[in-house]
């Protein structure tokens, strides 16, 4: 694989360990128009935010469900300090945030800041999308987590954070049922299934969530290629298919492992019970992110790891990294001057850095955000251990639909109505209904 943005982001985030700033990203190779901007110096200057006025009430469209009431507080926060109000509306999980968000907007209702991924899925609010690149902050981000963001030299929103995921393990479980190597290829993965089986607890805790077993899992496949982009724009103009590619008749292995050792009710699984039966021990692996950090230690505080995907038994295996989402600043908005202070201060405040970090439980993808392997948790110090070799975050680099068309495939491939090569084929129809 290519792994150039890899090591972008690799240098940024094994700092997380030493306690420095921290940030990361892997979007597979860098845009072609990305500008980014080279590391600066931590600085010590804090926003002022531009309006202290009881009138303002600036309105944020959130995706991340994790975060909602951390988030609330958050908001609670920056009222008390600067007097602007800040009301948060948060869909996710088993929600279709796209489609929602531009109900909203048809509506006629302007959040002045709302999420969205970079790339494709970014460009139907070109239109809205704030130039932030002159903002204090800007300079401080990360190259590779602005790359997804940067349109012609401007950048087009605030990476959220830095995320990645695998296979996030319990190593008590694991001890428990006599596992005393790592799983570092898909035999040795299935041998240790096999262990647990015997042990009499469930290896994996699987969801039926399409965006889960969709651009999640489907991701994989796509940064295994030999080189992720150029597979993906060959899918796009039928010049290359999902159906007899090598690296999916591989991929394929690893999901019926999955789907074959999960939960017996895996197809009624949202995402909020699959993380609960993580945490509470009812199984021993879970292919989700560093993001259930803080679901889990509401509950319990387990040992946990995050393994490599193997997806063959050639030994290459990978977690997966890239800035989960961006703050957006809508032009269109009533108070976006506003919104653009509240970044400001997120990103510089001492109250906005310690939510970040010690709250949100977020890897930072501005270099000047300190933080440590206790502020991020077990599962961001272990995505910051492997940011060396992760692969790339691509499903964006489809248009909205694309997804939704793979998470329905494989919802059906799940309950076992379809089988592997109808699954391929509806793959390659989503993206000729949508691009082609």
């Amino acid at each position: 694989m290519k792994r150039m943005s890899a090591l972008l982001m690799a240098t940024a985030l094994v700092t997380v360990m030493a306690g420095c700033g921290n940030d990361n990203d892997n979007n597979g190779a860098a845009s072609p128009n990305a500008s980014g901007g080279s590391a600066s110096p931590a600085s010590t200057e804090s926003a002022s935010p531009a309006a202290e006025k009881k009138d303002v009430k600036i309105k944020i469209f959130n995706f991340k469900v994790e975060i909602a009431d951390k988030f609330n507080q958050l908001a609670e926060q920056y009222e008390k300090e600067t007097g602007v109000q800040v009301e948060i509306e948060t869909h996710g999980g088993g929600e279709d945030y796209n489609a929602l968000l531009k109900a909203e907007i048809a509506s006629g209702s302007e959040p002045e800041i709302f999420n969205s991924e970079g790339f494709a899925a970014l460009e139907p609010y070109y239109d809205r999308a704030t130039d932030l690149s002159g903002e204090a902050w800007a300079k401080d981000v990360v190259p590779a987590a602005a790359a997804p963001a940067t349109v012609d030299g401007k950048l087009l929103g605030m990476p959220m954070n830095i995320e990645g995921y695998g296979i996030i393990y319990n190593k008590d479980l694991f001890a428990q049922a006599g596992i005393t190597e790592l799983p570092k290829t898909l035999t040795q993965l299935k041998d240790a299934v096999a262990k647990l089986e015997a042990a009499g607890i469930t290896p994996f805790s699987t969801t039926n969530e399409w965006w889960s077993i969709g651009h999640h899992t489907i991701n994989v496949g796509l940064a295994e290629q030999p080189d992720p982009v150029e597979f993906i724009e060959d899918t796009k103009t039928g010049a290359a298919s999902f159906k007899g590619n090598s690296v999916y008749e591989n991929w394929i292995n690893y999901v019926d492992l999955v789907f074959g050792h999960s939960q017996k009710d895996k197809l009624t699984t949202d995402y909020a019970t699959q993380v609960s039966l993580f945490a509470t021990g009812k199984a021993a692996m879970i292919q989700q992110g560093n993001w259930i950090q803080g679901d889990i230690d509401k509950v319990a505080k387990l040992n946990l790891g995050m393994l490599p995907i193997p997806l063959d038994d050639s030994g290459k295996s990978h977690i997966y990294t890239g800035p989960a989402n961006f703050w957006i600043v809508n032009s269109k908005s009533k108070y976006p001057e506003e919104a653009k202070a509240f970044l400001n201060w997120l990103a510089t405040s001492e109250t906005g850095k310690t939510y970040l970090t010690k709250e949100f439980k977020f890897i930072p993808a501005l270099v000047t955000i300190p933080a440590t392997a206790d502020d991020i948790g077990q599962l961001g110090a272990a995505v910051s251990e492997q940011a060396k070799d992760a692969g790339g975050w691509h499903w964006g680099r489809y248009p909205d639909g694309v997804i939704q068309g793979w998470g329905a495939a494989m919802q059906e491939y799940q309950g076992g109505s379809i089988d592997k090569d109808k699954l391929f084929e509806k793959f390659d129809q989503a993206i000729k209904d949508i691009v082609q």
